[in-house]
Order: C-alpha cells, then sequence, then structure tokens
C-alpha cells in the first residue's frame, strides 16, 4: 500500500485509559475488505461511553471511532463498487447485505456485521482502517461534496432520522418534544423538519445548547434544571406532546418523555442506557402510547446523503471545533468538557491528506 508499516490512531487502554499510539497498518484480511485512508473522523458520545468502561465488550488495545470520510487505498478481490481513489463515507454500521436481518434492511443486526467499527473491529479513529463487506457499508462521495457535512451521516444524523423521527413517526402538524440537546438530539431536531411538525420543542440542562437549538428550528426551548418539564409542557399543550424523542440515555430523561407522551403518542428512545428505567406502564397502558428503541441502521444514509447535496440538509451547522490528528487528545478533552467548551461535534482531519 505504502512503504510505511505502522501509523497513528487513538488507543483505547481499559476504563479512562487511551493514546495517540503507533500501531501497524491494516491488512486485506478478506476478498470483500477494503482499506480507506482517513480524511475527516470526529468523536461521538457512545466512544466517551467506552472510555467510562460502559461498554464492556470492547477490548485493551482497540483502535476507537465509527465515523468519518476517507479515499480508498486498497480492495480485496470480490470489491467491485469501489475503486482506489475513489472518496467514500464510511457508514459506522458493517452490512453484509445477504444475511437475513439485512435482507430486512436491520444492517444494525447484520450476522456478519452491525456496530463493530470501533467497538469489536479497530475503528476510524487512525490513518487508516480496514472495512470489512467493503460494497454494502461504504457510499461513494459526489465530487465537490462538502466532507465535513458528510462525516455527520456516518452514524448522528441516520440514527436522530431512524431512531428519533421515523420510529416516532413524526407526522406533519405534530409537536415533538426532544429531551436532550446533544449531537443526536440536534440531529433529530435538523430532520424532523422534513415533516413539518407544528412545534419542536428541545429540553436539556446546557442554556448554550438550547440556544443552538433555536437557530436550528426549535420553536420553544425548556430548561430542565430548575423547572418541572413535564408541568411546563402540559401548561403548553392540550394533554401533552404526539411524539417524545429521548437522546441522552439516563434514567431521569426517559421519566421525562413517559410523563409527556400523549394518549396515542409515541416515545422514541435512542439514548444509550447503561442501566435500568422505570417504566410506568401502569399508568401508560391504557394511553394507547408506543415506545420504540434501536440502533441506527443506516438505511436512509443514501436518502440523506441527497438531501445533503441539494442544501435540503445542512450538518455542517453541528460542528463546532476542528483538529488535526495530532491534536486527538486534545479533541477528547474538548468533547469530553462539551458543556464548558460549548462543543457539539469535532472535526479531526488527518493532516497528511
Amino acid at each position: 500500500m505504502t512503504h510505511q508499516s505502522t501509523m497513528k490512531a487513538l488507543v483505547y487502554h481499559g476504563p479512562g485509559e487511551k493514546s495517540w499510539d503507533s500501531v501497524p497498518l491494516p491488512q486485506i484480511s478478506k476478498p470483500t475488505d477494503a482499506i480507506i485512508k482517513i480524511v475527516k473522523t470526529t468523536i461521538c458520545g457512545t466512544d466517551l461511553h467506552i472510555l467510562k468502561g460502559d461498554v464492556p465488550a470492547v477490548t485493551k488495545g482497540r483502535i476507537l471511532g465509527h465515523e468519518g470520510v476517507g479515499i480508498v487505498q486498497e480492495t480485496g478481490g470480490a470489491v467491485s463498487n469501489f475503486k482506489k481513489g475513489d472518496h467514500v463515507l464510511i457508514s459506522c454500521i458493517t452490512s453484509c447485505g445477504k444475511c437475513e436481518y439485512c435482507k430486512k434492511q436491520m444492517y444494525a443486526h447484520c450476522e456478519d456485521g452491525g456496530w463493530i467499527l470501533g467497538h469489536l473491529i479497530d475503528g476510524t479513529q487512525a490513518e487508516y482502517v480496514r472495512i470489512p463487506h467493503a460494497d454494502n457499508s461504504l457510499y461513494p462521495i459526489p465530487a465537490g461534496a462538502d466532507e465535513e457535512a458528510l462525516v455527520m451521516l456516518s452514524d448522528i444524523l441516520p440514527t436522530g432520522f431512524e431512531i428519533g423521527v421515523l420510529y416516532g413517526a413524526v407526522k406533519p402538524g405534530d409537536i415533538v418534544a426532544i429531551v436532550g440537546a446533544g449531537p443526536v438530539g440536534m440531529a433529530a431536531l435538523l430532520t424532523a423538519q422534513f415533516f413539518s411538525p407544528s412545534e419542536l420543542i428541545m429540553i436539556d440542562v446546557d442554556e448554550s445548547r438550547l440556544s443552538m437549538a433555536k437557530k436550528f428550528g426549535a420553536t420553544k426551548t425548556i430548561n430542565s434544571t430548575n423547572r418541572n418539564v413535564a408541568d411546563v409542557i402540559l401548561a403548553h399543550t392540550k394533554d401533552g406532546v404526539d411524539v417524545a424523542i429521548e437522546a441522552v440515555g439516563i434514567p431521569q430523561t426517559f421519566d421525562i418523555c413517559q410523563h409527556i407522551v400523549r394518549p396515542g403518542g409515541h416515545v422514541a428512545n435512542i439514548g444509550v442506557h447503561g442501566k435500568s428505567v422505570d417504566f410506568q406502564i401502569q399508568k401508560l397502558w391504557i394511553q394507547n402510547i408506543t415506545l420504540t428503541t434501536g440502533l441506527v441502521n443506516t438505511n436512509t444514509t443514501p436518502m440523506l446523503l441527497k438531501t445533503v447535496e441539494s442544501k435540503q440538509l445542512s450538518p455542517e451547522k453541528l460542528i463546532t471545533h476542528r483538529f488535526t490528528f495530532d491534536q486527538f487528545l486534545k479533541a477528547y478533552e474538548v468533547f469530553g468538557n462539551a458543556a464548558t467548551e460549548k462543543a457539539l461535534k469535532v472535526i479531526i482531519r488527518n493532516e497528511h491528506v
């Protein structure tokens, strides 16, 4: 591939431990693999969960990251959709395209893939990455596209859209409340607008994120630090919201959702939960509500690519900070202290491309 034999990568060494290390270059191991040179990547809230020790399947020595855009360096003999030099978007979900789940477009549960990058195999926070099932797990980037904006399509945009907006069945005229103004909550806010809801209420504890949500289309914001959200929403609506989207993953935010959903409404849980919640089924069974959960399938990525290309969707708005690869640890510091740093999404660029 190149004359070098090592590359730099962000390596996990157990809870709370990470470093920017020299590691061996990835190699093609199956004919369906491709090796991608990373041009731009980012850090996800899930990476912070891994570093906290919340995802025990991630073992010491794993290269983190599951988002990014890059250039194809090498392809296995069975890869037919991509060739050396192609610019590609890497999906956070690897899909074989052949198993029972892939045939239902449930790529999250691919029997030889799913969310494995930066989880069960080495990920994208590196100069190079091996992508299994390349034909089904990469997307061609149109010439002249804003590659920074497209990094948002690896994970957060399809997650907010599929698991929040589509599972929540947002319809024209709906009142939608999103609990959590982090990157995925903001992605739900941007994509919910495809369906013309009558109101988009954003709930968070961080004033700067709430004012950002206003710019992105929220019609009302509620700071839940010192207010009872359910009281505010029930006073402001007839009897609650049509769709409550949970985008944090803690018992308190799930609790808000179950208290504000109206009869016949939807609670769409996107948040990554580390412990159980108290589901008030004795009150909700009679309310005809729908509760959905999910891991992104990324089956909407081609459609979202078109909306970005046609400027119907502007995910670059979510980027607040930019770094180069040699500043990777600094990028983690900033993203990990998002409230103080006023960070939403960070872009880390390979300065050697």
